[in-house]
């Protein structure tokens, strides 16, 4: 097993990571930033090592600082989390030369899944669905102008090293594509120093339907059951559930079998995700992207089969197989996780980050939540705007619903604005109760949640 782990991360998932590593007696290293001297995660781990300035590109971003300190304290893995660098092949690569072993898959299996573009032909080799869309990427304006014509509007322009939303357009017209292909590969070079695009066509009103990898280095590989993450603003998940409502039994078997057949067509190793678009007419599913890491909506999946992911991944990096079977797989239950980001939906979800004065998180049976947040601490406004994430477990769909809005209703931070109360009217919605949420939900009710807000917020200065 592993002795000393290097969490290449901060905020909750090096918390939930460092905790991992303590259940299977680890020793940890916590990184951060200038910024984060006083984070919780910097408490906790058995050391801890400033790494540069509040900037991620200096901080969290920097290799060479990363394998200096894990170096200096006598490392022998890196554990990266999500975000940063968990899916930069370079890095998984400067690991395993420096004489690390990096949890998570190989450099060529992250180029291989991580390049969407080439994904895409990869998967349609190994019998994946796909939706139709450019062949490789597109280099130039002209290349996206021919793909969009040949697979007809409306269109997305995608960012190949992509992830979180970032790097993405819709286009309805050519007239509108020159300008969405400039800001998306602008952005795409901005957040992730690579500008490669591809362009698929847009299913109109799909759900997103994601399934949980696992995969050891003796050719085991199976899935832990599905996410349904439809309900999204700016293409990044809000709130996530398992199993999806919306899957009948014979089409979940078909999308896990894709989803395992993925992994396998880019040699995985580790903990993933396999993403699939499923149409409006609830029959047809395409591959979207495959994500190389940990997920944050990870939990939600932990909570239904009673597998630590985190710990599978602790395991399977130390050389262990995994010792379990797809048929020994089972989902109990119902989760729904809600992401609590420090944000003013009323603002066009400005993030809003600041200290908090004061914080009670909800508790109870079947409640778990994930945070770094404590009470006097201040959430930084140079890094991701999530300050925590409300989990629940209940054994029909309609109770774990319930326990949500009560866990919401309990929570309490002040210091800054949240989404909370958004989420809360989400969870009372008729379309969202009846489980038929797709990507397009927040984007046409947002008006119409907001004013409910406003009038509920109206009545209580009344009273």
């Amino acid at each position: 097993m592993l002795k000393r782990v290097l969490i290449a991360n901060r905020g909750e998932i090096a918390l939930r990571i460092l905790r991992a590593c303590r259940e299977l007696d680890m020793e940890t290293v916590a990184v951060y930033s200038t910024a984060d001297a006083e984070a919780l995660h910097v408490q906790l781990a058995t050391r801890s090592v400033c790494i540069g300035p509040a900037k991620a590109a200096e901080s969290y971003l920097n290799q060479d600082a990363l394998l200096t300190a894990a170096r200096l304290t006598g490392c022998d893995a890196v554990h990266p989390g999500y975000g940063f660098l968990s899916e930069n092949a370079d890095f998984a690569d400067a690991c395993k030369a420096a004489g690390l072993v990096f949890i998570g898959p190989s450099g060529d299996a992250i180029r291989m899944a991580g390049s969407k573009s080439a994904a895409r032909d990869r998967m349609k080799a190994a019998g994946v669905p796909v939706t139709p869309g450019s062949e490789g990427a597109v280099n130039t304006v002209e290349d996206a102008l021919r793909a969009a014509e040949a697979v007809g509007y409306p269109v997305l322009l995608k960012a190949s090293a992509g992830g979180g939303g970032r790097g993405i357009r819709r286009c309805n017209s050519l007239s509108e594509l020159p300008a969405a292909y400039a800001e998306a590969k602008a952005e795409a070079t901005a957040c992730f120093g690579d500008g490669e695009m591809y362009l698929e066509k847009l299913v109109l009103h799909p759900r997103h339907i994601e399934f949980q990898i696992l995969a050891d280095r003796f050719g085991h590989t199976l899935h832990l059951g599905d996410r349904d993450c439809s309900v999204q603003r700016r293409n990044q998940k809000l709130i996530e559930e398992a199993p999806a409502k919306c899957l009948t039994p014979a089409l979940r078997e078909a999308m896990g079998a894709a989803a395992v057949r993925a992994a396998q067509a880019v040699g995985y190793e580790g903990a993933g995700t396999v993403e699939f678009l499923l149409d409006a007419d609830g029959q047809h599913f395409y591959f979207m992207e495959m994500n190389t890491r940990i997920q944050v909506e990870h939990g939600v999946t932990e909570l239904v089969t009673g597998v630590d992911l985190v710990r599978e991944q602790l395991r399977i990096a130390s050389g262990l197989a995994l010792d379990f079977t797809q048929e020994q797989v089972l989902m109990a239950g119902h989760a729904i996780e809600c992401r609590i980001n420090a944000e003013d939906p009323a603002k066009n979800f400005q993030p809003c980050p600041g200290e908090v004065a004061f914080l009670h998180f909800p508790g109870g049976a079947g409640v778990r939540v994930d945070s770094c947040l404590y009470q006097g601490c201040a959430l930084s406004p140079y890094y991701d705007s999530m300050a925590a994430k409300l989990l629940v477990h209940a054994p029909t769909r309609l109770e774990a619903i319930r326990k949500m809005r009560r866990c919401l209703e309990e929570f309490t931070l002040e210091g800054f604005p949240t989404n909370a109360e958004l989420s809360y009217q989400i969870l009372y919605h008729p379309v969202f109760v009846r489980g038929g949420c797709t990507t397009a939900f927040l984007d046409e009710r947002l008006p119409e949640l907001l004013d409910f807000s406003r009038r509920v917020a109206a009545c209580e200065e009344d009273v």
